[in-house]
This record gives C-alpha cells, structure tokens and sequence, in this order.
C-alpha cells in the first residue's frame, strides 16, 4: 500500500505565496503590506499560522516587522533581486517553483554518472534516469538554475509518468508513487562552471556558480532521487531558518 505524501503545513503555503508577490513586486509603488488581520481574514488562516509565515519572511530579509510600525517590504537592493530559497524543512524545498518555470529534458538512463557518485559518497547502484532543465523567474530573466536530477529504478514506471513541462520533479514523484521521504541531505559548494552550466546559464566558463547537491532517502534509507543545481552567485540567494531552544 501507498504511504500518502505529507501535507505542506499551511504556514509554509502562505509564506510562498506572499514571497512570490513580493518578489513578484507586488507592494511597490507606495502600496503597504497588509497586517496580520486582513492577512487572516483574506487567506482564512489562524493568527498563529500568519506570524509563522511573516517570520519566515523576515528571516529571508524580504520584510522588516516593527511592533507598532507595522510590516514593511525591504526594497530589491535589499535582497539583489535573487531567487530566495528558504530552508527549515521538507516542505520548503518543494515550494521551490514558485514564481519561476523550467522544463526538463530526458538525458537518458544508465549507472549514476561518475562525478555525481563521487560527491554522494556512498553507494548509488542500480539504473538512474536523468532529466536536465534550465529554470528562470516566471517573467523569463535571466536563468537562475540548471539542474541534472537522477531517479532510482526503483521507481519503476512512475519516473514515465512525470510531467516535464509541470515544474519541480521531485513534487510529482511524491504525489505519482507515494513515495515517503525519511531524510534530505544537502551539500553546497561554491565552484567554477564548466562549458556546459556556462552556456545554459548564460555565462562565461569558469565563472563561479553554487552547486547544490541534494539526496532524497525514503523511510529505510534507501536513495531513490538525486539532483545537483548549479546556480549563479548573483542569482540565487539562501535563507535559513533556525528555532533556538530554551
């Protein structure tokens, strides 16, 4: 039987949303950011799940919140105008498509290549299919990301089943197999484009570039997705949340 996929908690919908209005520009031009009430009440959330998102905003440095002030959007310098990418948990990473669009291109399947095993350092067997798409902003900017995204045989026939013009592979095959992740892990590394990444991103080779390698494991440890992203550094910017305890 299928293990059911888990829901995006609410918070992290509203925080997505709101980012790509943001980013979007939707609060120039003098128009304010709307409080916490008439957030409530237009989204139909609780008070709890409006703050949640706000203070994932603020931690991105998209808003500044001041009591008695109010919220206030940071101007474009503030952020440079990259595609942030927040990360506290699972479901962040799969509101990744927000705002942006890309189209993935089978690469065929075979052993993972080489180079990759070699950055995943354990053991990757078996047959991987390979799909590469270039993403950009939604108004079609500049690219913001190249991607090679590798899926384990174990998958069988639901890797035929994805949509490549639907956005974020990853989110399909969760909903396609019902597939339950046990754990994400994430390298990051800054390093110089070779010809290829350089000319999808469209810049010079050697230009530095972070690449982002992720590693999706279900419940038993198993590896069944891999990809590796590839990002221009003043395209792209990271913003991590972390709840201290006591």
């Amino acid at each position: 039987m299928r293990e059911a996929a888990p829901r995006t908690p609410r918070y992290l919908e509203l925080a997505a949303t709101l980012r790509e209005a943001i980013l979007g520009g939707a609060f120039t031009g003098g128009r304010p950011f709307p409080t916490e009430t008439a957030l409530c009440e237009r989204f139909g959330v609780s008070r709890f799940t409006v703050r949640e998102a706000l203070r994932r905003l603020e931690a991105e440095g998209l808003i500044a919140r001041r009591r008695g002030s109010g919220t206030t959007v940071q101007p474009p310098s503030a952020y440079g105008g990259a595609l942030h990418q927040p990360l506290s948990n699972v479901g962040e990473l799969l509101q990744y498509a927000k705002g942006s669009q890309v189209s993935y291109v089978p690469q065929g399947s075979g052993p993972l290549p080489q180079a990759v095993a070699d950055l995943v350092a354990q053991p990757t067997p078996g047959q991987w299919s390979a799909f590469r798409g270039v993403r950009r902003h939604a108004d079609d900017r500049l690219p913001i990301a190249v991607t090679d995204a590798y899926f384990h045989e174990m998958l069988g026939d639901y890797i035929g089943a994805i949509d490549l013009a639907a956005g974020t592979l990853f989110s399909q095959i969760e909903q396609l197999a019902g597939i339950r992740i046990g754990k994400v892990t994430q390298d990051i590394q800054a390093i110089a484009a070779d010809s290829r990444t350089a000319a999808d991103l469209e810049i010079d080779e050697g230009a530095p570039v972070l690449r982002i390698l992720r590693s999706y494991f279900d419940p038993k440890g198993t590896i069944f997705e891999i990809s590796v992203s590839y990002h221009p550094g003043d395209r792209f910017a990271y913003a991590m949340h972390i709840d201290v305890e006591g």
